[in-house]
């Protein structure tokens, strides 16, 4: 914890005039310029925010975190990644693993777990965001809140659309992510890489595949500015794959000091053969 003068100024959001800390329960209907949603805050309290005036406190609307039912899991927004991480799922869910990798994967205390919400790690929309990988590799949807009292749902692998990017309108709220219970029986394999053991993922990659059928499906992010999802009705030879990789455009692959896009394209070759004879040996 930064207890220094500098770190409290920056703790200090001193534009806000006024905050909502019980909105109404479609809470659009008092969004303005100037708001922010508040959720954990863990970012929006890091950061200067010179065009924010106001608060809006979603916090306040008691959003069930989790939901299991029959065709479907459905994490509100505001759940929190320590409540995600303590979720027990049923017995059947083969893929349930990755819902406890990705939180740990989302390297920070304990403290910020507490308050870091779901929502608000997908909405960040940056590359290494790990809700967003579990979310497109475990094929959610998005429900999407619009200030006119709309609602649409978004596929997770098209929300993000560059590094900090996203599809959301001004004033429109995540309001909750809903996982398929079929993905969630899917087998399964990842691969990370980070410059260091507490690093920012320099490329993290998912694959599942259904059981008792050949199919393929490979996530890729953090190491592109938005998630890639290659999908494949039959498991790919070695050098399909390959080609499919590197049909990925050139101005996808991220570049920042985690790795170069030389580097990522290189280690997304490598894990997505891993992966492919990972899954290859274990059908069941």
């Amino acid at each position: 914890e930064d207890t220094s003068p500098e770190g409290s100024r920056r703790m200090d959001i001193t534009t806000i005039t006024d905050v909502i800390r019980r909105p109404p329960d479609r809470p659009g209907d008092v969004w303005r310029p100037g708001d922010a949603w508040l959720a954990g805050g863990t970012w929006l309290f890091s950061a200067e925010q010179p065009d924010t005036r106001r608060l809006v406190d979603l916090t306040a609307l008691g959003w069930t975190p989790l939901e299991v039912g029959p065709t479907h899991f459905g994490v509100g927004a505001t759940c929190t990644v320590a409540e995600l991480y303590a979720f027990v799922p049923p017995d059947n869910w083969r893929a349930s693993p990755l819902i406890r990798v990705s939180c740990e994967y989302f390297l920070s205390s304990f403290k910020v777990w507490n308050s870091a919400t779901v929502g608000g790690n997908i909405c960040m929309s940056l590359p290494a965001g790990p809700m967003i990988t579990l979310a497109v590799a475990l094929e959610a949807s998005f429900t999407l809140w619009a200030t006119d009292g709309t609602v649409r749902t978004v596929d997770a692998c098209d929300f993000v659309t560059g590094d900090h990017q996203n599809v959301l309108e001004p004033g429109e709220v995540l309001r909750s992510i809903e996982f398929p219970v079929h993905a969630l029986t899917k087998r399964h394999a990842h691969r990370r890489f980070s410059l260091t053991h507490l690093g920012r993922s320099t490329i993290f990659m998912i694959a599942t595949q259904t059981p008792g059928a050949d199919d393929f499906h490979l996530t890729i992010t953090a190491g592109t500015t938005h998630p890639i999802r290659l999908t494949f009705d039959t498991m790919p030879d070695e050098h399909s794959l390959r080609r499919a990789v590197d049909s990925i455009s050139a101005d996808i692959w991220f570049d920042d000091p985690n790795g170069t896009p030389d580097h990522r394209l290189h280690l997304a070759r490598h894990y997505a053969d891993e992966l492919r004879n990972e899954l290859t040996g274990s059908q069941s």
